[in-house]
């Protein structure tokens, strides 16, 4: 071969360029770089570990708190019931027991009961007179009164309640029917 098309080969060959030391070295200014990186990278996970494990004990405490309102939500109930226990025994162990005072005696549980289902929002409903609504009441049965409209309540067997605007037990009552 001769000089010139050696010439020629050597061109078309790609060319192996040496990487410089300078393009393989960090420079000091990159390294400080990482390390800030590497600082802020661990705090993150810190920060990320902490709140994690946070959340966790948040959730749990939570969890703890609505067991324990639905296992002693009865609590209160039942100590507003107590006092009233207390006027009945008080009532049933009189010395003096005339009826005029057992009659004045059980008008005053009958008060302090209904104080307390009032201030539950527990309401009663159902009153002679009233129309019968069937999502309300129970006709248990029909009579006929001239005084009263048809499909009107004549007597109430039970009184129904609400709590908080939902019927928690329907009135038992007798319907007027013409």
């Amino acid at each position: 071969m001769t000089k010139a098309k050696e010439k020629k080969t050597e061109k078309n060959k790609p060319s192996k360029k040496v990487k410089s030391a300078k393009s393989t070295k960090i420079n000091s200014k990159d390294k400080t770089v990482i390390k800030k990186l590497k600082i802020e990278l661990e705090q993150n996970k810190d920060t990320h570990l902490r709140l994690k494990a946070e959340f966790d004990n948040f959730r749990r405490r939570k969890v703890n708190e609505f067991s324990n309102l639905l296992q002693y939500e009865g609590e209160s109930v039942i100590k507003g019931f107590l006092p009233i226990i207390d006027d009945l025994d008080r009532i049933i162990n009189s010395k003096d027991s005339s009826e005029k005072l057992l009659k004045e005696g059980v008008d005053l549980v009958k008060a302090k009961i209904d104080k307390l289902l009032t201030s539950m929002e527990i309401k009663p409903f159902a009153l002679r007179g009233e129309e019968m609504n069937p999502d309300l009441h129970d006709a248990m049965l029909t009579q006929s009164d001239k005084e009263l409209g048809d499909n009107c309540i004549i007597e109430v067997f039970e009184k129904g309640y609400t709590y908080r605007e939902k019927v928690i037990r329907h009135a038992k009552v007798i319907v007027n029917k013409k």
